[in-house]
């Protein structure tokens, strides 16, 4: 396989006469954790949903894993093996940390969950979810249900759930968000372990965990992309300090 594992060329979203995204060339190294960040309402998450296929492109290509997805739909976009978690991996609040994580499972080998089915016949999943558990740190409340789980742990929870899918790439979208100082260093660490053996792509507007985390970032502004690199490369971009309000150096939200 190339060294990309996502590309884009001229990719462009518009709604009734109004650009969200207007010619975004991305490429996304394979095992890379890569950043999408920029202003509000640069376009990061029109790029996100044009990406997983929740919207459709008004012009321009995608392809993943060298194959053209410009055409399909969300659920086939999935099965190819780019999930995006917090959205596909919903958390079912009333059941189980376990059964949650044992209903994803199951998503894999083509079924639904089987409400009928006796908690028997399901137990064989029981070690991938326990594995799946240990590894996002949430083996201890395996039998809590989701509801009671602080949010920093349901955080960790749609992450499992998402990796129960088996995807090559993940999709983050602002995994940060409302978490405290623990819980951020927490989810930091499991994005960092679970990147070992796929390829990352968050928005993320905290930038202090985006200097820390990503191997390339890439700033959108106004639906375009205004620059490309690491995170000093981007910080010593005068385009990028200026679109960040004039500050010295991005820093703060993105």
């Amino acid at each position: 396989m190339g060294d990309y594992i996502l590309e884009t060329a001229g990719l462009t979203k518009e709604f009734a006469g109004f650009t969200a995204v207007s010619g975004v060339d991305l490429r996304v190294r394979r095992g890379a954790i890569h950043a999408l960040i920029g202003p509000n309402g640069a376009g990061k998450t029109t790029v996100f949903n044009l990406l997983t296929k929740f919207l459709e492109p008004s012009a321009g290509r995608i392809v993943y894993d060298g194959r053209d997805i410009t055409q399909l739909r969300a659920p086939e976009v999935a099965r190819l093996g780019m999930v995006r978690s917090f959205q596909i991996s919903a958390v079912f609040p009333h059941l189980s940390v376990r059964e949650n994580v044992r209903i994803a499972l199951q998503r894999p080998l083509g079924t639904s969950f089987h409400f009928w089915r006796s908690e028997r016949s399901l137990d064989r999943l029981n070690p991938r979810v326990d594995a799946l558990l240990a590894a996002v740190g949430l083996a201890a409340d395996a039998l809590s249900t989701a509801a009671e789980l602080p949010y920093g742990r349901k955080r960790a929870l749609e992450i499992a759930t998402t990796l129960a899918l088996e995807p090559e790439m993940m999709l983050l979208d602002e995994p940060m968000a409302g978490l405290g100082h623990e819980d951020i260093a927490r989810i930091s660490a499991l994005i960092r372990a679970v990147a070992k053996s796929r390829t990352v792509l968050m928005v993320e507007h905290n930038l202090s965990v985006v200097a820390d985390l990503s191997d390339t970032i890439t700033v959108l502004t106004r639906g375009r992309v205004l620059a490309e690199g690491s995170y000093a490369e981007v910080s010593d971009n005068a385009e990028v300090r200026e679109a960040y309000m004039g500050t010295g150096a991005p820093a703060g939200h993105a």
